[in-house]
């Protein structure tokens, strides 16, 4: 068996999201497929770091491939991939991986950024939220420290297995500006499901003066259903790194 490391980059809003759906297009049935012609129909299997929903893009995926025996290369490989895939994929790094490699379960950490937009954007609709009303950003970092270190985010994700641990890590939440962008970049070592755009939601409910500081610590202390009204849109949200 030979097993090696992908690291890419996609395009999420065209893709029901990362996982095999039946009837779907997605980003690792998309891949599966490239393998499929540059291995020959060798049987392949292959395994994301993160499993990103529909319209939630990536920078820094990774993934893992494993395939029973090869003589490519790993530039050949990561070659002959990209020229089967549409443009909206694209394969930046391929390297050999240790047999016992897993993109998912040997991670330290994850890290996310989110992209609001102050302005109506021509271009850019795809790729940001935008929210027209002003946020007081003074407020939103304030809340965001509250939510670095390690907490139960269950208030803040949907479990995707009955019994999945609702604990996380969160390293840092940094918010920033750059002209007409506000960036949310969070680290920490896994998010539970829609977590990430739970807590951009209700930051930006802290930015317009609906929520307060308090009322987040209160989410982490209790189990609220209230932050899932404020769920953030896909759009405007990139998977962008993975540790390891």
């Amino acid at each position: 068996m030979a097993k090696f490391k992908l690291t890419l980059e996609y395009d999420g809003s065209r893709y029901a999201g990362w996982q095999l759906q039946k009837n779907e297009r997605s980003v690792q049935g998309e891949l599966l497929q490239a393998a499929a012609k540059v291995f020959g129909n060798q049987a392949v299997e292959l395994y994301g770091a993160g499993r990103t929903d529909a319209g939630v893009h990536a920078r820094g995926q990774v993934a893992h491939l494993e395939v029973a025996d090869t003589r490519l290369t790993p530039d050949q490989i990561k070659i002959g991939m990209n020229d089967e895939l549409g443009h909206a994929i694209n394969i930046l790094r391929v390297e050999k991986a240790h047999p016992k490699f897993h993109a998912r379960h040997d991670a330290r950490s994850r890290s996310y950024t989110y992209q609001i937009s102050k302005r109506r954007d021509a271009f850019g609709k795809k790729y940001v939220w935008w929210v027209r009303d002003p946020l007081d950003l003074r407020l939103m970092r304030e809340a965001a420290a509250r939510l670095e270190g390690f907490h139960d985010f269950r208030s803040f994700g949907a479990t995707e297995k009955e019994g999945q641990s609702t604990l996380v890590d969160l390293d840092r939440v940094e918010i920033r500006e750059e002209g007409d962008r506000i960036y949310i970049h969070i680290t920490a070592s896994h998010f539970l499901w829609k977590m990430v755009r739970r807590i951009v939601g209700v930051l930006v409910e802290v930015g317009r003066g609906n929520l307060t500081g308090l009322d987040v610590e209160t989410f982490l202390k209790s189990n609220s259903r209230e932050p899932a009204k404020y769920t953030a849109p896909p759009s405007g949200l990139f998977l962008d790194k993975v540790e390891y």
